[in-house]
């Protein structure tokens, strides 16, 4: 937890460089491979700062999270098997340095894809659940990779865009609300997304 505590301020600190865009690119792109500390926070930290770019932030932010997704995925596809049901030492190193990242994560993921498809996808990169550990074994398991996409475009754009452009309308005062209520908001709001799709399902 100290260690990742000094990651976390060492992130924090950036949004006072001049560097602060450029590091919340590849911070970004970085989270959805293996960076433990999700872009949120140096996004929130430059928008406070910089409020009327924040929306220029949240498009930064988002573009640097689809590449690492790409990225995520095209390692997953390649290199996470030695043959057909073994791990490769790429996997191992995976599985033994990022946290949260295990083989029983790994096998529960497949079986969560197999159920939900989109949703999982969306869920993932949308809430705190590690979007690293998604944008990985979905290559691995070869999910389609369109759909991967478009989940991954509409959870992440909705994402940092919702934060963005709060912060952009309503400046500072936001700030406290979203570091209070960030995860119940992104509960709420998958819970409303889904229903519209269970509803979908039956009114056409």
């Amino acid at each position: 937890m100290k260690f990742l505590k000094t990651i976390y301020n060492w992130v924090l600190n950036l949004s006072t460089k001049k560097i602060g865009p450029t590091a919340l690119f590849f911070i970004a792109m970085s989270e959805s491979v293996f960076f433990p500390i999700p872009p949120d926070v140096l996004l929130i930290a430059l928008a406070i700062g910089f409020r009327k770019r924040a929306l220029f932030f949240g498009a930064v932010c988002f573009a640097g999270s689809i590449l690492g997704a790409i990225i995520g995925y095209i390692i997953g596809y390649n290199l996470w098997w030695e043959s057909m049901d073994v791990y490769s030492q790429f996997a191992y190193f995976f599985y033994n340095h990022i946290p949260g990242f295990t083989i029983e994560k790994f096998i529960k993921i497949q079986q969560l894809y197999e159920q939900y498809n989109f949703y999982i996808i969306f869920t993932a990169g949308f809430t705190p659940l590690p979007y690293k550990i998604f944008t990985l074994t979905a290559g691995a398991y070869a999910i389609n990779f369109p759909m991967f996409i478009i989940a991954s475009m509409v959870s992440r754009g909705t994402r940092f865009f919702l934060i963005a452009g709060l912060i952009w309308k309503y400046g500072k005062p936001i700030k406290e609300f979203i570091d209070k209520y960030f995860n119940l908001l992104a509960i709420v709001f998958t819970i409303l997304l889904f229903g519209s799709f269970y509803l979908l399902k039956y009114v056409l």
